[in-house]
């Protein structure tokens, strides 16, 4: 270095020449400062959040081209003076600037943009930044959701997004049910999965806790670009994927424990008594042994309570190790998921899961390329039914104190009714299930594989090949045993019924890109090919005849019989998207597809579907003026046309006996007929919607609002039209398009993220409303009728439909003064007579309210303060009505156990009640479909709470960071139902959605957990 008193000693040594010795000095100032000031600054970026580094971000010095990035570790070097600024960037988080001044060594910790409109969100086939958006795209909070304990990723969206329903049961394993914007089709009204641009039916073999973000399409516009498959909506889910730099493990594990969170009040044995007596009694019976106290066969040292026996604390578990890292050429994300859950039922059902997770992605040159690969193996162990529909908990309440739960003198060793000292037949549900073995497994592996070249700037083309196949095996066996009259297995009886299959699904897609921008123009377009190919396959076989103890297995069986079924469908789809936007004002999105299916004959096998949409930000005009709190001003709105084509494999073409015989003169001849009617025109469902919305953003958009507007419409509904039986046709229907139903509603969302201080938190909530109305039904409009249900033209899909009580028989002569009841007799029900013909008949049944909920919505709330964090969330619907099927069973008053509240039954003395008197057949049908078991479905669900310390470790260990946390779920139910749980799921229930027929309920869940990241 030059110094200052060398600089004075050149100086007057060359002091005589002038010429040279002016510039000759300047360098050397000019190199002297630069070296007092140029110097290297170093440091660390973490996150605000989790305390961790952040490899990938981007310095850069303010107003020139000199850039760094941050290493795997988070540690940064640049070169830079002390009047620079340095500006910090990174995906995902607020900018931050800082002078460099005197300091050599600069930390920095960033915090998340809590700016939702600078996210990219997953499009179909694509992204875009949220606030560019022209669709209806419900962006999913991964963070509060996640905080649902479950198996399946459906379950996360129960009031997460305004619109979306979801309904589950506390069953291990169980289905969970998904509606976005109402019921569109009498068919299939489940929406389409797309994971890691995978078209799946459904999530449920894949980890939710490998997810990294989740979208919801839910109008023509957004999902238009998936033609056929979208008309119910699209679920867009991404998990993650590697980032470059060293090796990251992360590992999280929980535990809970499961109980039921409501009983219902049920009769002991004296109740039980005292109501079967009264009601023998009354039907001119004498009274069964084993209620009758003078009879040597009386029962009174059983008193089972059967919901004490039957529940337990179930047990539910899931532990995931995540290996992170790479660099450029190749990152990776590898996931492992362990979950298991056993039922609160004392029963071996449960439900066991292990998944794996590997994602590959790469970078060379102009080359993109990555990879997918996930493989489950899941283990349910189901309940059984005995008659096909009735679930375990219907049998369960309705099973009777007077028989016990085990008895060593019966097969099996559990205990049941008898004929002629109980007169009743009762199900020993803790029996029936512990003999049966009722197993289900499925093995699912998917693969993906994707390059993409860019081959001139802004052209790329993408080649992506995917694989899905589904491989199950279910294993029934039924053995020899004895759990009381009707409920005993023969010998003969005794079966095995096994079925295996596999389902594979392929799909090719050829897609062609490209971006320009052209000033302030921007211009987005998509073209692609995708060929799609499903084969189905399934073998069946039965065995029957074993006896007690004999391997359980085909070949000891009696007498076997058996099966198989294949079919292969095919689909072609051309599809494109065009994106333009104006000078960041004003946006155009437009799409079409066309579909070809073998699902439809030649002439029907195409459809077309189309959508177009726009958006103008109203506050980045030029002339609108804003107060400095209100920063954005958004209006959208589109149309389109969707399909639908759920019909089975080859419903276009008839069926054919080939060996049906006649007979000619007294000798049989060989021939061929159809023995099914079908429709040879049918063809594809059309789903039209429109859309229009507002969106607001206040305080630096930390406060965003949004407000829409939707109506969808659908037509060409598949249906099966009744036929007359003369025709000979099985089934007697054909399948035609003959249906149309319309759903709109409004639906609002907002959100609140304060995170500039030490106390951060954040408020969302949303709320969706829905009407359902019915166009047509069939060719004459002929009503459908479900479970206390009546679907009619004008009216929404399923609403109720009952007779209305009128009080009760008090004597003879209100008998003989009211309307004519077939077999009424005094203390029975009085049901009103709606069209005043004098007698009440099928025609006095009248619409007691909606089955589908009015309205549905959610509240999220988060906090952290320095190393706690704390967060809720709220969800419940209303407006809606239901059907207390089990209420109804437990009124009945017949041989069954009872609510207490029929104790209260009406006598002579005890006038002043509305529960009729019990008598055996129930002659006057006091337990009809009536008003007296329809109740509110209103209610609102503290659904999550979750509170988490973040555990202070030492800088220098392998650990970065630990945090623990426990968690309750389902906690508190404020409703006015009767029955376990008004969030009942049972069989989807699209004609008899607001009928409870003993859905499991969703059990109350407390757990721990940890997380650690390496």
């Amino acid at each position: 270095m030059i110094t200052n008193q060398k600089l004075f000693f050149y100086c007057n040594f060359l002091l005589p020449k002038k010429e040279w010795l002016v510039a000759f000095m300047m360098l050397l100032f000019s190199v002297n400062q630069m070296s007092a000031q140029d110097k290297v600054i170093t440091g660390i970026v973490t996150s605000a959040q989790d305390k961790l580094p952040l490899p990938g971000v981007n310095i850069l010095i303010k107003g020139t081209k000199t850039v760094s990035t941050t290493g795997f570790d988070g540690e940064y070097s640049i070169k830079a003076s002390p009047n620079d600024v340095l500006v910090f960037s990174f995906i995902g988080f607020q900018n931050q600037e800082l002078t460099v001044g005197n300091q050599s060594k600069v930390n920095i910790t960033l915090s998340e943009d809590t700016n939702k409109l600078n996210e990219v969100v997953v499009v179909g086939y694509g992204t875009q930044k949220k606030s560019n958006l022209t669709g209806s795209i419900s962006v999913v909070d991964m963070e509060s959701a996640k905080k649902t304990i479950t198996y399946d990723p459906a379950k996360m969206l129960q009031g997460q997004v305004a619109g979306v329903t979801v309904q589950s049961s506390g069953e291990p394993g169980g289905f969970v049910n998904v509606k976005i914007r109402g019921i569109n089709s009498f068919t299939n009204n489940n929406p389409l999965f797309v994971i890691d641009g995978m078209i799946v039916d459904s999530p449920n073999d894949f980890a939710p806790g490998d997810i990294e973000s989740m979208q919801v399409l839910k109008d023509a516009s957004s999902a238009a670009i998936y033609g056929v498959q979208g008309a119910n909506g699209v679920v867009i889910i991404t998990t993650k994927k590697g980032k470059n730099g060293k090796l990251d493990i992360k590992y999280k594990s929980l535990v809970g424990l499961q109980n039921v969170a409501k009983e219902w009040d049920l009769t002991d044995r004296v109740g039980y008594q005292k109501i079967t007596t009264a009601a023998e009694l009354n039907a001119g019976l004498t009274v069964a042994p084993g209620n009758n106290p003078t009879s040597p066969s009386y029962i009174k040292n059983v008193n089972t309570d059967w919901q004490k026996e039957a529940f337990q604390t179930g047990i539910v578990q899931n532990h995931s190790l995540t290996l992170n890292g790479g660099a450029e050429n190749l990152g990776y994300n590898m996931n492992v998921d362990y979950f298991k859950n056993t039922s609160y039922l004392n029963s071996p059902q449960d439900y066991e899961r292990i998944s794996t997770n590997l994602n590959l992605y790469g970078k060379k040159g102009k080359f993109k390329y990555g990879s997918k690969i996930g493989y489950t193996q899941s283990d349910k162990e189901n309940f059984n039914e005995y008659n096909a529909g009735q679930s375990a908990i219907v049998d369960l309440l309705g099973a009777i104190p007077t028989m016990p739960v085990y008895d060593p003198n019966r097969l099996g060793g559990y205990g049941g009714t008898d004929v002629l000292t109980q007169r009743a037949i009762s199900m020993n549900v803790i029996g029936f299930n512990n003999l049966i073995t009722n197993n289900g497994k499925r093995n699912r592996f998917i693969g993906d594989i994707w390059g993409e070249l860019e081959i001139v700037k802004g052209l790329k083309y993408k080649l992506d090949v995917s694989y899905d196949r589904l491989d199950w095996q279910n294993r029934k066996f039924n053995p020899p045993s004895n759990l009381g009259w009707y409920y005993i297995t023969t010998n003969e009886k005794a079966a095995l019924d096994l079925e295996t299959g596999n389902q594979t699904r392929t799909f090719l897609n050829n897609l062609l890109t490209y971006e320009v921008s052209l000033g302030k123009h921007k211009i987005d377009v998509l073209g692609g090919w995708i060929q799609e190919k499903k084969d189905f396959y399934r073998l069946w076989n039965k065995g029957v005849g074993y006896t007690p103890g004999e391997i359980s297995q085909l070949q000891y069986a009696d007498s076997r019989d058996g099966g198989e079924y294949k079919n292969t469908i095919t689909n072609i789809s051309y599809l494109s998207r065009l994106n333009y936007s104006y000078d960041d004002r004003y946006f155009i999105t437009g799409n079409f597809r066309q579909d070809k299916t073998s699902l439809f004959s030649e002439e029907n096998n195409t459809g077309n579907f189309y959508s177009f949409s726009g958006a103008w930000k109203i506050s980045n005009e030029k002339f609108i003026h804003l107060p400095e709190w209100w920063n954005t001003i958004k209006v959208r709105g589109g149309y389109g046309i969707l399909g639908n084509n759920t019909i089975g494999a080859y419903g276009y073409s008839p069926t054919i006996n080939a060996f049906a015989g006649y007979d000619f003169n007294n000798k049989l001849a060989p021939g061929t007929t159809v023995i099914s009617a079908i429709d040879p025109n049918v063809h594809w469902e059309e789903t039209s919607t429109s859309n229009v919305a507002l969106e607001l953003g206040f305080f630096n958009n930390d406060l965003q609002v949004t407000a829409e507007y939707y109506q969808k419409k659908s037509t060409d509904l598949l249906i099966g039209v009744p036929l007359p039986f003369s025709t000979g046709a099985f089934p007697a229907n054909v399948v035609t398009n003959a249906g149309a139903v319309r759903n709109s509603g409004l639906e609002f969302t907002a959100s609140y993220n304060n995170n500039r201080n030490k106390f951060k938190y954040n408020i969302s909530a949303n709320l969706g409303t829905l009407k359902n109305k019915v166009l047509q039904i069939g060719l004459d409009g002929n009503p459908i009728y479900g479970a206390a249900s009546k679907t009619e033209v004008g009216r929404s899909i399923g609403e109720l439909y009952a007779y209305e009580t009128a009080g009760i028989f008090q004597n003879a002569a209100d008998l003989a003064a009211s309307p004519t009841q077939t077999n009424a007799g005094v203390g029975d029900l009085k049901f009103r007579d709606v069209n005043g013909d004098g007698k009440i008949t099928d025609a006095d049944r009248t619409f007691q309210g909606v089955a589908i909920p009015k309205y549905s919505y959610g509240l999220n709330f988060s906090a952290n303060y320095k190393n706690f964090d704390f967060s809720m969330f709220w969800q419940g619907s209303g407006g809606n009505k239901v059907f207390n099927g089990l209420y109804r069973n437990l009124m009945a008053e017949q041989y069954g156990n009872s609510s207490v509240d029929a104790l209260n039954y009406w006598t002579p003395t005890n006038t002043n009640t509305n529960v009729p008197r019990p008598i055996i057949g129930d002659p006057n049908a006091n337990a009809r479909d009536s008003n007296r078991f329809i109740e509110s479905g209103d209610y609102i669900k503290l659904q999550t709470l979750e509170i988490g310390f973040l555990i202070p470790v030492p800088k220098d260990t392998f650990i970065q960071k630990a945090k623990i946390f426990v968690n309750g779920q389902n906690l508190l139910i404020i409703s006015k139902y009767k029955g376990y749980d008004p969030d009942f799921n049972y069989n989807d229930g699209l004609f008899s959605r607001g009928y409870d027929a003993g859905s499991f309920p969703n059990p109350r869940t407390i757990s721990m957990g940890v997380e650690v990241n390496f």
